[in-house]
């Protein structure tokens, strides 16, 4: 479930393989033509190599002896992995997809509220008012959305439970994909006061509060979340609220 941290002509490969895959050039059962793929993109061969490694390693792509390389049936990606829904969010993601994260969230996040506030230390909270400062103080989209994953990390890390802090590279990259769909249209600022309601249910050690204030947070983002692809025609189904 980790970042591919790979940088360069190596990390730039990974990127465009996978951008291609997302964008639908390469279809799920398609034939990848390493050969043709190499000449295209301009590479060695081991670049290429190691590349297709990592997309393996995510489970979009497999090479099989007289089969060649090929793209995997959608149902063997690693969709918790964070770069996967990265990628997912830069080709443009389907209202399944966003339905699907926010129902994951709504499970998960009013738990880990509830358990930060019976949790947190002084430097855990420290961290969360921070955070919201920072979102207060935000100028722009990416500043917002910088903020606002910082915030629900710092609550990830406040719950004390070391398999729930590594889920901050899935929400993580979830929060940042939907943050950028929504925050163009609607803005972040209007969040804050959920926000706070948040962190002054955890200040206080309420886990009742906490998990009530987040999701009344959660219903927020994806009311604005509706909002946003109703000009495209809404999100088709509920998501549990």
């Amino acid at each position: 479930m980790a970042f591919y941290g790979g940088r360069g002509l190596h990390g730039q490969t990974v990127e465009a393989v996978a951008n291609m895959i997302f964008a639908g050039e390469f279809q799920e059962g398609d034939g990848i033509d390493v050969a043709g793929l190499q000449t295209r993109l301009g590479v060695s061969s081991t670049a290429l190599r190691e590349a297709l490694k990592v997309l393996t390693a995510k489970g979009l792509i497999l090479a099989r002896p007289k089969r060649g390389t090929f793209v995997r049936p959608r149902s063997d990606w690693n969709l918790l992995d964070g770069d996967v829904i990265r990628w997912k969010f830069a080709a443009g993601p389907d209202d399944a997809f966003l339905r699907d994260l926010h129902e994951i969230r709504s499970i998960i996040e009013p738990s880990v509220a509830g358990l930060a506030a019976s949790r947190r230390d002084t430097v855990q909270l420290i961290a969360l008012e921070r955070a919201l400062q920072r979102m207060e103080r935000a100028r722009g989209d990416t500043e917002v959305t910088a903020a606002d994953v910082e915030f629900h990390r710092a609550l990830l890390v406040a719950t004390g439970n070391e398999l729930l802090i590594r889920m901050d590279v899935m929400m993580g990259a979830g929060l940042a994909g939907r943050d950028a769909l929504v925050h163009g249209v609607v803005g972040g600022a209007d969040a804050i006061p959920n926000h706070r309601a948040v962190l002054e249910a955890v200040r206080a050690g309420d886990g009742d509060a906490a998990e009530e204030a987040m999701r009344a947070l959660l219903l927020r983002a994806w009311r604005d979340l509706h909002r946003v692809r109703g000009e495209h025609g809404g999100i088709r189904g509920r998501a549990q609220e």
